[in-house]
């Protein structure tokens, strides 16, 4: 019986816990505020305590995870709408170096020390600050960097060349099941597809386990299954 009431229990935590971070908006640890963290782990931790039956009464644990979403949802709209709560609650971005300055009472107030500011350039690809401008702390907790303008990538402008703009890849099959939706968007038909499919040798559909349509270029991608176990490992 206590079997039954621990399933029901983690059953119901584990859907009201999926329905409400959908409602909350899907997004990543790096992006979350200090907020939107602290309410994070509190929803996980009654959600926890439910599923494990820590009270006969799934009313209450419900309930108060419920309010701290739409207090959590709240919060994040008013910071939407006001410059001021969106300081206070997410904090603003901090200059951490600028012109071969580094301003070190920012790295303290960052808990950051000059290796772990090093290693966040080396992960971006500078390995020397001289090759950069300007880097900042943003309020997400991420670190950009601005780099100076003689060691940035040349762009097609720097070059007077004007490429054509690319876009966005539609997906048409995805393991052999074509998405009829995404053809009739673009304005394409299934009869388009066969023939596509068979200038890029591609006999049977059920082997094709992607397929993507390049608007620019109005043809397709095709990538095969590969049914052999790729045994080389390149990174060990």
């Amino acid at each position: 019986m206590e079997l039954g009431k621990v399933f029901v229990s983690s059953l119901v935590s584990l859907s009201a816990l999926f329905i409400l971070t959908k409602l909350m908006g899907n997004r990543e640890m790096a992006q979350l505020s200090m907020f939107d963290y602290i309410s994070s782990i509190a929803i996980g931790s009654i959600a926890g305590e439910m599923a494990a039956m820590s009270t006969d009464n799934l009313i209450e644990p419900l309930l108060s995870m419920t309010i701290l979403s739409l207090l959590t949802m709240s919060i994040n709209y008013l910071t939407c709408k006001s410059i001021i709560l969106r300081r206070f609650f997410q904090g603003q971005p901090l200059l951490l170096y600028q012109q071969g300055q580094i301003f070190e009472k920012n790295l303290l107030y960052a808990k950051l020390d000059i290796g772990e500011l090093l290693a966040e350039c080396r992960v971006k690809g500078y390995y020397n600050l001289e090759d950069i401008h300007t880097i900042i702390l943003e309020s997400n907790g991420k670190i950009s960097v601005l780099p100076m303008s003689a060691t940035r990538p040349v762009t097609p402008e720097d070059i007077n060349i004007s490429p054509i703009q690319a876009t966005p890849l539609a997906n048409i099959i995805i393991d052999g099941k074509i998405m009829k939706g995404n053809l009739k968007f673009f304005g394409k038909d299934e009869e388009w597809l066969k023939n596509k499919l068979k200038q890029k040798k591609a006999s049977d559909i059920r082997e094709v386990i992607l397929a993507t349509y390049d608007p620019a270029k109005d043809d397709i991608n095709v990538y095969f299954k590969y049914h052999k176990k790729y045994k080389v490992d390149i990174f060990e």
